[in-house]
């Protein structure tokens, strides 16, 4: 009998050719890109001692790297394998063999290894312990672990503890544990990398159209007129994205590219699940718009005035389910094609050709990521594009849609379970009314202040006002600006406590008082499986994995029930959990549109809350029920004469875990300074030239590397940028860093090496 939670997608918006498409082949010589074949063999080699618990993870799990969804090797857009070349680099870290606890005997002398080195090593087997004075960590037991821990917190609760989450493929009920217990602790302290990278879509969409999620399905890509991706490149980020996209070019989808390089993995790529696209390549964007940096907003504006001037705009659409939109329209008209070009870096004729593919389009889906994002004016961003969409009525139909793409598995997940400092289970603000509402239902008082978001807690940190600092995954000093001063944050807190499954460099930094090292389980250990949502709300289980277990990890669930018990032990009854499953039957009760999470116990179970589209036939749970337009300003930014732009990029890694020091889609090394070369040529640089980029706060040295960026504009790998990243500059809402708004000024540098941190 068939599984009735295991759905298969309805028809795509328009079907994928069949047979051979040579018009879309990126070359006409067969096999001229090889890099995703090798990670099929790079993965049986590494993997090697456990090729059978390998084999079953990738069979029977949900993937812990992209935040796509899959069960096992399927998931529910495309039929066929879905495996990309991420989720094979990260095989490695669920299969690794415990670490030889000695090597953790000298902490000093690993503090010169890479990060990738450390993590090598093996898993986490035993709770650690260093003290100040200590050379290196020493095996306790877990129960004295805990006690020290919970006499910590009781000491420096509840204003001087703070609680993070990564995004290291932690499943809801940790997520949602985790945040209940630090309420139950009496503070809302708690942050994760959902934030960080996409809250300012969260605020942007539930203000414009009542929801706050990626709107439509991946189905919807498929036969769609147009996709736009903004601030995103999947080719990196989100390979299997790139698979989509190739049965969409297939069906005839236009694909257009805003952003200020003009990604190589964009223009072609070699899907290695299709033997055509293997052997031959697919060209995928039709059309790129190469802006500077922050120049979305101008180019947006300018494409919505052309598509107002040309008519290309669904005025009954907007007459009878919007808002706002003479509000808008006036912002418009005031704002002279000049200031926008100056802006934006392109010309009002690219500014037209931009409006034509969106106006002319009948469905359209618009795609952006942290290039939208982590702007001082993030929130804006995000608001910009909302509102060219809803000029047209691109939302709550097939092949419709906004997609704020999710770049690691599980973030979605840690946002709608309240892992926030700023939002309850559900992204219910906090504030008195639903601290209320959540202390009916939980049995104890819950706090009602907003509590502190991580960069805040590290400014506490670096002041000596943050006593204890507990991390699930992570290494701050490579993910935030700053790192030498986030590093000089953690060694002023007294108590850090590291829970992963792996070492991480801000481990090694030496502790004020103690740091703890607890072992953790990957997603495929815990017992009774887990669940992951994906980007497009998809709620996917994933089954424990029979195979080798580290002797003491724990599932992080259960150390903060145990945690609660210690520290506030009147609660132990109205705080318990038997199992993953009784968490997710506690979920729905309170997340109302996780309803169906209770249910899924097995593998290929999953749901998508709110259906295949959220505001279908164009109703919008707003107060008003209609979407509002929000005229936003032209944001202000002054580059000085002979000075650059800086946006931060990945290569070839996930999220801060560097794979390769050099990404095979653009050829360049981790130290490269990606350069236009009309700007290389001004400064009279060659390819190799070692440079040095250097601004208020911080230095950077690296190689010049020719590539198609716009001019004025340098990319330079992250996290290894974060040095001259502003570590106060942040966006005004959800305050996340501005990690694409760096300015800095460019010099010949002699061989010598960035004191940055190496990944």
């Amino acid at each position: 009998m068939p599984n009735p939670l295991y759905s298969r997608p309805k028809a795509w918006v328009r079907p994928p050719k069949r047979g051979l498409a040579p018009e879309l082949w990126a070359s006409r010589i067969p096999l001229t890109h090889l890099e995703n074949f090798y990670e099929v063999f790079r993965a049986i080699w590494e993997n090697r001692d456990q090729l059978g618990y390998a084999w079953r993870i990738l069979r029977d799990g949900v993937c812990d790297g992209c935040a796509l969804g899959t069960s096992g090797l399927e998931d529910w857009t495309v039929h066929g394998v879905h495996l990309c070349n991420v989720r094979l680099r990260l095989l490695r870290l669920n299969t690794l063999p415990p670490l030889d606890p000695r090597v953790l005997g000298d902490a000093e002398a690993l503090r010169g290894r890479r990060s990738r080195e450390l993590r090598l090593l093996g898993r986490l087997p035993y709770p650690m312990l260093r003290l100040r004075g200590e050379r290196g960590f020493r095996r306790i037991p877990w129960d004295e672990a805990l006690d020290l821990a919970a006499d910590y917190l009781r000491r420096y609760l509840p204003d001087g503890a703070f609680f993070y989450l990564t995004s290291r493929g932690t499943p809801n009920e940790t997520y949602y544990v985790v945040q209940k217990a630090v309420r139950a602790l009496g503070c809302n302290h708690v942050d994760n990398a959902a934030r960080v990278c996409h809250s300012p879509s969260t605020q942007a969409l539930k203000e414009a159209l009542g929801v706050a999620a990626t709107t439509c399905s991946y189905t919807d890509l498929i036969g769609t007129d147009l996709v736009v991706f903004l601030g995103s490149n999947v080719a990196n980020n989100q390979p299997v994205m790139m698979k989509y996209l190739y049965h969409a070019k297939r069906a005839g989808t236009k694909v257009a590219v805003v952003g200020p390089h003009r990604e190589p993995g964009m223009a072609r790529y070699w899907v290695p699940s299709d033997l055509e696209s293997a052997l031959f390549g697919t060209r995928i964007a039709d059309r790129f718009f190469q802006i500077l940096p922050g120049g979305d907003i101008a180019l947006l504006h300018g494409a919505a005035k052309w598509m107002l001037l040309e008519g290309w705009v669904d005025l009954g659409f907007i007459r009878e389910h919007t808002l706002g939109f003479e509000d808008y329209r006036a912002l418009l008209e005031a704002t002279p094609f000049e200031a926008l070009e100056e802006a934006s870096g392109v010309s009002r004729e690219e500014m037209r050709a931009f409006a034509e593919m969106v106006g002319r389009a009948e469905r359209a889906v618009f795609v952006w990521s942290m290039g939208i994002t982590q702007h001082t004016h993030g929130e804006d961003n995000v608001r910009a594009i909302v509102n060219l969409a809803l000029l047209k009525g691109f939302v709550g139909r097939e092949g419709c849609g906004l997609m704020p793409i999710r770049g690691q598995s599980g973030v979605q997940g840690g946002a709608e379970m309240g892992a926030y400092a700023t939002a309850f289970p559900g992204g219910l603000p906090v504030n008195e009314e639903n601290a209320r509402g959540l202390s009916a239902l939980w049995g104890f008082p819950v706090p009602a202040s907003p509590g502190l978001t991580l960069p805040e807690a590290l400014d506490r940190a670096l002041k000596g006002e943050l006593g204890v600092l507990w991390a699930i995954g992570g290494d701050f000093r490579e993910v935030m600006p700053g790192p030498l001063g986030v590093e000089e944050a953690l060694g002023r807190i007294p108590l850090r406590v590291h829970q992963d499954i792996v070492l991480s460099g801000q481990m090694l930094v030496d502790p004020l008082e103690a740091v703890l090292l607890l072992p953790a389980t990957t997603r495929y250990e815990v017992p009774g499986g887990v669940t992951e949502t994906s980007t497009e709300r998809r709620v996917i289980y994933s089954p424990e994995i029979p195979g080798p277990r580290p002797p003491e990890a724990r599932p992080e669930w259960e150390v903060f029930q145990e945690l609660v018990h210690r520290v506030r032990p009147e609660l132990r009854d109205r705080f318990r959990f038997a199992s993953t499953g009784a968490i997710r039957e506690e979920i729905a009760r309170v997340v109302p549109f996780y309803e169906g999470i209770g249910r899924l116990k097995a593998k290929g179970d999953q749901f998508q809350y709110g259906g295949r589209r959220l505001c279908e036939g164009w109703r919008f749970p707003t107060p008003e029920g209609k979407a509002r337009f929000a005229p936003v300003p032209l944001p202000r930014r002054e580059v000085p004469q002979g000075a650059f732009r800086v946006v931060t990029r990945r290569g070839k890694q996930f999220n801060s875990m560097v794979h390769e020091d050099q990404d095979p889609l653009t050829g360049a090394p981790r130290d490269a300074v990606y350069m236009n070369p009309k700007d290389a040529a001004r400064l009279g640089l060659k390819p190799g030239d070692q440079v040095a980029l250097e601004n208020p706060f911080g230095r950077y040295v690296g190689r010049v590397h020719l590539a198609e960026v716009k001019e004025g504009t340098l990319e330079v790998h992250w996290p290894e940028g974060n040095v001259l990243v502003d570590p106060k500059a942040r966006s005004p809402l959800a305050r996340i860093p501005a990690y694409k708004e760096i300015v800095a000024r460019v010099e010949r540098a002699p061989a010598e090496a960035s004191p940055i941190l190496r990944p």
